[in-house]
């Protein structure tokens, strides 16, 4: 929660003990200064302002939608508002009278989405988004918000920068970029992806079928292993480029000289009688 740390568990109290008879208090959330009172998908939060035994603020009351009404005694409290992952926190004082607050939460959405060169569809269930904070702490590190976001889904974010991390499968087609929220306003960003579906197989003579326990490893251009699998044909995502793909089955090892172009999906096959054959 954006302001607030350290809360005791969620648990709500059936009654609250204070000085004088219950305090209405109606709370609204904007997401900018202009915008309208927001309906659904607000999470209110009351806090007591003093810490219990355990150093931890209590949660004395929580409510759930749109705008709401809480009856409290007279006193302080914190009160935090979130909306997805964006969040305002304020401190209140009741009197003998009601009181109304709104809270302008300066926050907007973000709304992710991958394509290939050329506008060529992504495998979306093969595509996550990582969101994080745009400044580094001292190790350089920045902390994550929302991680495993797919594409399609907006979320709710206060304004401001962030870093995101965009994988395509599981192996080395990453993107990074920094991407600017508005308050009021989704913001819509879509990451292009040089990469490609591969999938490998061993075969013995043309036509023959894929030879299974094969034991897989592709090597980039540096000659740093990239991945390694074992199957009879193992599929992949990997970034442009050039790579060698090595095979042994039993005792004999094959290798091939790859190369990927973004948004071509292959079928590399290795033929037993045709490919180099390695010494072990």
């Amino acid at each position: 929660m954006p302001g607030v740390i350290n809360y005791a568990p969620a648990a709500l109290r059936s009654s609250l003990s204070g000085d004088g008879p219950p305090i209405d208090l109606f709370l609204d959330a904007l997401l900018t200064e202009e915008s309208q009172a927001i309906t659904t998908g607000l999470v209110w939060r009351i806090f007591g302002s003093e810490p219990d035994a355990e150093g931890k603020l209590p949660l004395l009351a929580s409510s759930k939608g749109g705008s709401t009404r809480l009856q409290l005694p007279p006193g302080s409290y914190l009160v935090h508002a979130a909306f997805g992952r964006a969040g305002a926190t304020t401190r209140i004082t009741l009197g003998d009278e009601p009181r109304h607050e709104t809270m302008v939460l300066n926050a907007g959405g973000l709304r992710l989405e991958g394509v290939l060169p050329g506008g060529i569809p992504m495998r979306d269930e093969k595509l996550r988004f990582n969101i994080y904070e745009a400044d580094q702490n001292d190790e350089g590190e920045r902390r994550l918000i929302l991680p495993d976001v797919s594409p399609g889904r907006t979320v709710r974010l206060n304004a401001g920068t962030y870093h995101i991390v965009s994988n395509y499968g599981e192996v080395n087609a990453t993107i990074r970029a920094d991407i600017q929220v508005e308050a009021g306003k989704t913001t819509t960003a879509k990451v292009e992806h040089r990469a490609a579906q591969v999938t490998l197989n061993l075969v013995r003579g043309q036509g023959g079928y894929p030879l299974a326990d094969t034991a897989w490893s592709v090597l980039g251009a540096s000659g740093d292993i990239i991945t390694e699998n074992v199957g009879a044909f193992p599929t992949m995502i990997l970034a442009a480029g050039d790579y060698t793909v090595i095979a042994k089955n039993k005792s004999r090892v094959f290798q091939r000289e790859i190369n990927i172009q973004a948004g071509n999906d292959i079928v590399v096959k290795l033929d037993t009688e045709t490919a180099e054959q390695l010494n072990q």
